[in-house]
């Protein structure tokens, strides 16, 4: 991947993610985290997802992989479609909500 490559999609992925990486673990650690998701094999894609992003977060720029990079991007597309598909009324408590915390961004947050 080229440089410009994987500067525009550092810059995607902190974008979108707008939790720091204690924020998003002490969430992942919540009931309400593990209640929102696909669940195909015990915890869910969007769980899975934010375990890895913690592990991003705390990655130096000159260690991420590609595979990194893939996943930074597969971030950056969950988080715009979900924030796309909005509901009315207070989303505060709300499973849409919870799932897109799940990948690091609260709707709410910064």
């Amino acid at each position: 991947m080229r440089d410009e490559e994987q500067e525009k999609t550092r810059q995607d992925f902190g974008a979108a993610v707008n939790m720091t990486a204690a924020e998003l673990e002490r969430w992942l650690g919540s009931d309400e985290s593990e209640e929102v998701g696909d669940k195909k094999s015990g915890e869910s894609t969007g769980h899975a997802s934010g375990r890895r992003i913690v592990e991003l977060l705390r990655t130096k720029r000159d260690d991420l992989t590609d595979s990194d990079y893939e996943h930074m991007r597969k971030v950056v597309g969950y988080v715009h479609r979900h924030l796309a598909q909005r509901p009315g009324g207070d989303v505060e408590d709300s499973r849409w909500r919870y799932s897109l915390m799940n990948w690091g961004h609260d709707p709410l947050g910064k």
